[in-house]
């Protein structure tokens, strides 16, 4: 379910498109939904359907996913009325999630279908106990036994004392639930249709009505407000962090100031320093060192690397050994080879530098492909914009580009060329070509030593 407002929130944003781990909270819930291997996911859809479909099919693809639209917002039984042309006639098991509940494991949703079939139950319905239940809807027990679900703001005295609550999540058999959706009233302080009313309606019929009561109540809960999205995105952080170091021989020197996404990998013997971000589906190997202020995203980084202070890469690859920062800025699919270095202040865009390759300081290298043991001098920038379109620079293998040198694309280094501090070039330099000058020209051949 994944139609509503989300009016605690207090924002223009569909509740279920708020970010956690840097990913919607209903992206969440549909990962884990696939793991279980279901014949088909239906995403109710409602307030900015189109936005949360688009992010849905964004990671997942439409592969399995249909998208039932709840036209107004009456409750939770009217948004899973609305997929029933989509089940109805089906002979299954229904699971019904909620989109804002996006820490529920398949684990524990295996165990929860697991009881339900072993129980041979028409529903089986999630439950926790917590010490404050507040807010939530009460699962009142005759003995051991299911009576009924009573919301919290319908619930007496007396049954507000009771901890067993509610999670909202549940298994039917599908063809008996959208019966009793027919049945399904709105006389309530609300309003709305309650999907709560179907587990009494059937046990009313003589159906049977299942409990599984789960241990973990952080794993039920769901998001209502932006503090608990930050509590949420606090206790993430911390799990993902504990699993690097004890499970990945991960060292980090302040835990509580890294930001690491759980979809990241990270080797042995790594050290992640203080204030690090590493995002999305970020790849690190062994043995390297990640210094304070860095800001790694979607990209992949060797072995034995060291990455400097306040260093961005994004969308980017540096080989094992290389040497990044301080302060360098990597993106657009840059690619730096085995034992390649960038010093500060130094950006790659959409380039490759080859193996051993140096650019130490101060420079832009934009749409260029850089060979092997090649010196890019301070303060070189290949101009790769005319104003309309992005052209290529190709320097070939054992450059080298002297200080504040302007290659001025189209343009091509050939191997062994040098040019002068200063130079603007403008035409291809041939092979072992001394080229200096604004603009360049080719004053002497040099042999392979020189």
């Amino acid at each position: 379910m994944a139609a509503g407002l989300g009016t605690r929130m207090k924002s223009n944003l569909a509740k279920v498109l708020h970010r956690l781990d840097g990913r919607p909270l209903i992206n969440h819930v549909c990962e884990t939904s696939l793991t279980l291997k279901p014949n088909s996911i239906n995403v109710v859809v409602g307030h900015q359907a189109e936005d949360v479909k688009q992010a849905v099919i964004a990671e997942f693809g439409e592969g399995e996913f249909a998208f039932p639209v709840q036209k107004q917002m009456l409750g939770t039984g009217d948004a899973v009325n609305s997929a029933r042309k989509l089940l109805t006639n089906r002979e299954s098991t229904l699971l019904v999630l909620s989109g804002d509940v996006p820490m529920i494991s398949s684990e524990t949703l295996k165990a929860l279908i697991a009881k339900h079939r072993r129980s041979k139950a028409d529903c089986t319905i999630l439950t926790v106990e917590l010490e404050n239940p507040t807010g939530y809807g009460r699962v009142i027990r005759e003995g051991s036994e299911f009576s009924r679900i009573v919301e919290h703001k319908d619930a007496n005295e007396e049954e507000k004392t009771c901890r067993e609550i509610n999670s909202g999540i549940y298994c039917f058999d599908t063809k008996k639930l959208y019966a009793a959706l027919k049945k399904v009233g709105n006389t309530n302080a609300q309003g709305e249709y309650y999907l709560t009313d179907v587990p009494t309606i059937l046990n009313a019929k003589g159906d049977k009505i299942a409990l599984f009561l789960h241990a973990d109540e952080r794993e039920i809960e769901g998001i209502n407000d932006r503090r608990q999205l930050a509590a949420m995105e606090t206790e993430l952080r911390s799990r993902t962090i504990t699993k690097l170091m004890l499970e990945s021989g991960v060292s980090f020197i302040d835990p509580s100031s890294a930001y690491i996404s759980a979809k990241a990998k990270i080797g042995r013997d790594t050290v992640i320093s203080q204030n690090v971000t590493i995002e999305g589906k970020t790849v690190i190997g062994e043995n390297c060192v990640v210094r304070p202020g860095v800001r790694i995203v979607n990209s992949i980084v060797g072995k034995n690397v060291e990455v400097k202070d306040n260093s961005f890469i994004t969308d980017s690859t540096v080989g094992n050994g290389c040497d990044v920062g301080p302060m360098a800025h990597l993106r657009g699919k840059a690619v730096m080879e085995d034992g390649a270095k960038v010093g500060n202040f130094v950006e790659l865009k959409k380039t490759k530098l080859g193996k051993g390759s140096k650019a130490s300081h101060l420079t832009y290298l934009g749409d260029a492909t850089i060979g092997e043991k090649t010196n890019i001098g301070a303060g070189t920038i290949t101009c790769n914009y005319d104003g309309v379109n992005k052209h290529a620079t190709i320097i070939g293998a054992g450059v080298k580009i002297g200080s504040d040198t302007m290659l001025v694309a189209p343009i091509k280094v050939g191997d062994g060329a040098v040019t002068g501090a200063g130079s603007v070039v403008t035409k291809d330099i041939k092979p072992y070509k001394l080229a200096v000058g604004a603009p360049a020209r080719s004053i002497k051949s040099l042999d392979e030593k020189q």
